[in-house]
């Protein structure tokens, strides 16, 4: 397998944990595999971009985790409040 294709399968299983671990965290209803998948993604996306702007070095898995989880919280929050 490819680093390319190694690094796509670690973002992609990262975004689900993330996605998965936010809706729990928020009291939200299960979105679904893909759903979760989605919310994780964009989260990781939203998660790096505030942990550069803070300046908070996110390395390895559980690094990626946390930013990622944290960017998709901050997602289901927005999604929450802009719902109402």
């Amino acid at each position: 397998m490819s680093a390319g294709l190694m690094n796509l399968v670690w973002y992609v299983l990262i975004g689900l944990c993330a996605g998965w671990l936010a809706g729990q965290i928020m009291g939200s209803k299960s979105y679904g595999v893909v759903g979760n998948l989605v919310v994780g993604v964009i989260g990781a996306c939203i998660g790096g971009l505030l942990c550069s702007v803070v300046n908070f070095l996110t390395t390895g898995i559980l690094g990626s985790l946390v930013s990622a989880t944290l960017g998709s919280i901050a997602l289901l929050w927005a999604l929450k409040t802009f719902k109402r």
